[in-house]
């Protein structure tokens, strides 16, 4: 359960794994949680999760993973998590395959099912900021920066065409505004035929008017602020 659970399910969890972490299970209510050395027990009511067999091993469904873990997490880290449980996409970054489609009307009923528990607030507060449809969790966190600072929601995952012909998806879009937002992970960097089609892929999108802003790690930490000032110029030369 919590976060073994949420690895266990390839959810982005915040925290790297360490060999110190203990292993966490749940156990009925009318059962004693083990008390051995690397093992954390909590008592869990049958009616708040399902079980599933990963690999052979128990193991909670993702969204009460979600639930178990939310204690530790901030509101940005449960958007995150949410956002990769929510998503149908097929190369989310280590999201278990066969992890089983949620809705955010579920996770708002398991909410009512559950009510307060250590870290409801966080989930509840994150629910309203959550978005299906996102690839990775550094899309998210590229939004919430942008939402954070004061900027106006981007669509994800927005596809553009020309005519009848689809050109591209980009990540972030203000699609009024011809400007695109685009996360390059390392596998945009270290991939040949990735950084080709990258390329190809801006020009196609520039030769038809579209502004596009690539970012990086570091502009989502110590380059943020150059970054977002880009980001106001371009919606600046395009309302002005």
């Amino acid at each position: 359960m919590g976060r073994t659970a949420a690895r266990l399910w390839g959810l982005p969890y915040p925290k790297a794994w360490s060999g110190k972490d203990p292993v966490e299970v749940a156990v009925p209510l009318d059962h004693t949680p083990p008390k051995t050395t690397g093992v954390k027990g909590r008592r869990l009511s049958l009616d708040r999760a399902q079980t599933w067999k990963l690999d052979g091993v128990s193991v909670i469904d993702p969204v009460a993973a979600l639930f178990t873990c939310a204690d530790t997490l901030t509101v940005d880290e449960a958007v995150i998590m949410i956002d990769a449980l929510l998503t149908s996409a097929s190369d989310y970054p280590d999201r278990r395959p066969g992890l089983p489609l949620v809705s955010a009307a579920e996770i708002s009923e398991r909410l009512d099912i559950w009510r307060a528990f250590p870290g409801s607030r966080t989930i509840r507060a994150a629910l309203p900021l959550a978005r299906a449809n996102v690839e990775s969790p550094k899309e998210t966190e590229t939004r919430l920066l942008m939402l954070g600072a004061g900027l106006p929601e981007p669509a994800v995952q927005h596809e553009v065409y020309d005519r009848r012909r689809f050109i591209a998806r980009v990540d972030l879009a203000y699609p009024e505004l011809k400007i695109a937002i685009e996360y390059e992970g390392d596998g945009h960097r270290t991939s040949k035929e990735q950084w080709r089609r990258d390329i190809q892929r801006q020009r196609d999108l520039e030769d038809r008017g579209w502004i596009v802003i690539r970012l990086t790690q570091q502009d989502l930490g110590s380059g943020s602020a150059a970054f977002l000032t880009r980001i106001r110029r371009a919606i600046l030369a395009r309302t002005a």
